[in-house]
Order: C-alpha cells, then sequence, then structure tokens
C-alpha cells in the first residue's frame, strides 16, 4: 500500500479535466496524480508543468522525450516512473528497437548521435552529485538549440520530481505500466519495486 492513498478522479473537477492529458500519453490517468489530488492546486500545476514540458516546439520528439524521462528515472531508480516513462515512449512512437535496448544507448544502432547526447545528459544530470560538464556542454550545442536544450532539461527536472515523489510515496502502479515494465524492462532486472501496492 502507497504512503498516501490515491483519490477518485472525480476528486476534484478541474484536476479531473486537465488529467485528459494523461489518456493520450499513458491510456490512464497515473495514481501519481489521483494522490495530488490531496491538495489540488498540486494536482493541477503538476498536470499543467507536464503539459508545458512534454509540448513539442523544436526537434525533441515526444518519443525522445519520454526515453530521457526513463533514463533520468533509471539513474534514480524509480521503478514506478520508469514503466511509465517506457509506455508512454512506445505509444509516442519510439522504435521497437530503441524500446529494447534503452539500457544501451551509448552503443546500440538504434540511437541516431543527437539522441545518445540527450539521454547522455539526462544521465548526468540525474546523478548525485550532477554530472553535467563542459564536454556535455559543447556535444549538446553541437546537435540541439538553447530552446531544445531547455526542453531536455525540462523532461530531466520534472522527472526529478517524479522521482522523489513516487518512490518515497510508494505509489502503486498500473497494470498498464507494469506490461510495459515487463515487456520491455524486465529482462534488465526492472520488477515493480515498492510500488506493487503493498510497500508500507
Amino acid at each position: 500500500m502507497a504512503l498516501v492513498n490515491p483519490l477518485s478522479s472525480n476528486h476534484d473537477s478541474e484536476t479531473h479535466e486537465l488529467a485528459a492529458f494523461f489518456n493520450e500519453t499513458l491510456g490512464f490517468c497515473p495514481n501519481s496524480v489521483l494522490t495530488m489530488q490531496h491538495r489540488p492546486a498540486i494536482s493541477k500545476a503538476f498536470i499543467n508543468l507536464n503539459k508545458a514540458v512534454m509540448a513539442n516546439e523544436g526537434k525533441v520528439t515526444s518519443a525522445l522525450k519520454r526515453m530521457i524521462a526513463w533514463v533520468s528515472s533509471n539513474a534514480t531508480g524509480c521503478r514506478y516512473c520508469q514503466a511509465h516513462a517506457i509506455r508512454a515512449a512506445e505509444r509516442y512512437g519510439a522504435k521497437d528497437e530503441q524500446l529494447k535496448h534503452i539500457w544501451e544507448f551509448k552503443t546500440h544502432p538504434a540511437f541516431n548521435d543527437a539522441e545518445r547526447v540527450a539521454l547522455e545528459f539526462s544521465l548526468a544530470a540525474s546523478l548525485v552529485p550532477n554530472a553535467v560538464n563542459a564536454d556535455i556542454k559543447s556535444q549538446l550545442h553541437a546537435y540541439w538549440n538553447d530552446g531544445e536544450i531547455v526542453e531536455i532539461l525540462g523532461v530531466i527536472s520534472l522527472f526529478g520530481f517524479l522521482n522523489r515523489w513516487n518512490d518515497s510515496m510508494g505509489t502503486t502502479i498500473e497494470e498498464d505500466a507494469v506490461n510495459s515494465g515487463k515487456q520491455y524492462l524486465e529482462g534488465h532486472g526492472w520488477d515493480e519495486g515498492k510500488h506493487n501496492g503493498s510497500a508500507y
């Protein structure tokens, strides 16, 4: 059981309306958002931030944004967010080879150089202590403009919040996200961990 139980999707009408966004990205409203409704100002602000961060304004694709989220979540160890990110990447058209080899993004031919740099940046920015350095900065600017770098770091930062929220909360992972996690991540050691509904 999670630290705090999620509320009904109808608990707050404004959150419910905004949360329709997640029906496209995941096919369901995440338990994390349903839990945030205990303070609806947080759930509404989070959804609006999520929508802004995930909007496409440059060449950072929706699929790449979700793979960036996966790398960040993997670095921090949040299994809930790993499964959500890989599910959303799949739904937004990431290549099957990329999904199957996300663990090998640094070397696998399914990833181009621009994607590798973005994913490497995600890893470095998610580590504690932060590992972003002059070399990563130089590589980023070789492939991405300033606005696109802001988009990429927006995803990393958004998932920094989500990783802390869901890992600390022990948020129960939804069945569809579990299925995506098992399909693409289980062979590399992924499991539900504390997110199986019996964490606390």
